[in-house]
């Protein structure tokens, strides 16, 4: 009987288990509409912002971008990482640190610091790499505002000299259950093509030069602000696939857990009914 009593605590501990991998899966997937939302209605946005820039740069005679456009020999590489805060969803934070070191092994010779957003990346990250801040509190208050201040301040560390590149590391949303872990390049930005302006009869207000120098930081903001809002889709699409495997484990093990108990329920009472029996021979014997 200690050991159906044993089996019953299992049986329990996974039925409890079982429920809370079900709540979390319910509020990731309320929290994954949101976010979704979020990105699919950004994203026309910065993509347009992107054209038009590109579309404007191209009709520039001359060196255009000034100093976000500079390229440096590579000494000193930003790696700006963006993870969760929270675990519990799969290989989320985990291929988007093998993506950071493999980003680090393709810059060798040259000094590799991470900034990171979550703090899973952070706590992960600081034990191999030189993590010069952590920006994990921006997921407290997810807005653009917010997130400008970082650009700003990456961007400065770029224009100032103090970094020659820098590179985002996070997880594309594709769907619930397929995220896309992307590296690319932030700054200094990619040269433009010319002459693949799109041909119109436009009159600028002000100069193409200074709409093309306020744009490219406003670019820039919203570029970062799509990959942590992408990295926030992605997570709870991560966390809510992964709770619904944890359910699906958690209910097989269950019913197999119960299986185990009534054969061993079944074969204790055997064994009683078979000591009964054999007693009563005995006495009768």
């Amino acid at each position: 009987m200690a050991n159906l009593k044993e089996i019953r605590n299992r049986i329990t501990s996974v039925s409890s288990t079982m429920q809370i991998t079900s709540a979390m899966k319910m509020v990731s997937a309320a929290k994954l509409k949101k976010a979704q939302d979020a990105i699919t209605a950004m994203r026309p946005y910065a993509e347009k912002l992107t054209e038009l820039l590109q579309n404007l740069s191209a009709t520039l005679e001359g060196e255009v971008g000034g100093s976000y456009t500079t390229q440096r020999e590579v000494k000193k590489v930003l790696v700006v990482a963006i993870t969760s805060n929270r675990g519990l969803c799969g290989a989320f934070n985990t291929n988007v640190i093998k993506e950071v070191k493999s980003t680090t092994e393709k810059y060798k010779g040259a000094q590799v610091d991470v900034l990171a957003i979550g703090k899973k990346g952070n706590d992960i990250l600081k034990k191999t790499h030189n993590v010069i801040d952590n920006q994990s509190a921006i997921f407290d208050a997810l807005t653009f505002d917010n997130v400008a201040t970082v650009a700003s301040l990456i961007t400065e560390k770029f224009t100032s000299g103090e970094y020659d590149r820098v590179e985002l590391v996070y997880n594309q949303f594709k769907n619930a259950a397929t995220q896309i872990v992307q590296a690319e390049q932030f700054l200094p930005l990619a040269p433009i093509a010319k002459g693949t302006a799109i041909a119109g009869d436009y009159i600028f207000e002000p100069s193409k030069e200074e709409i093309v120098m306020t744009l490219i930081p406003k670019s820039l903001k919203t570029q970062l602000y799509k990959a942590i809002r992408d990295s926030f889709a992605s997570e709870h699409g991560a966390r809510m696939t992964a709770m619904h495997k944890a359910t699906d484990n958690a209910t097989e093990l269950r019913n197999q857990l119960k299986l185990t108990y009534n054969k061993a329920r079944q074969a204790a009472i055997t064994g009683e009914i078979l000591e009964i029996v054999g007693g009563a021979e005995a006495l009768n014997g």
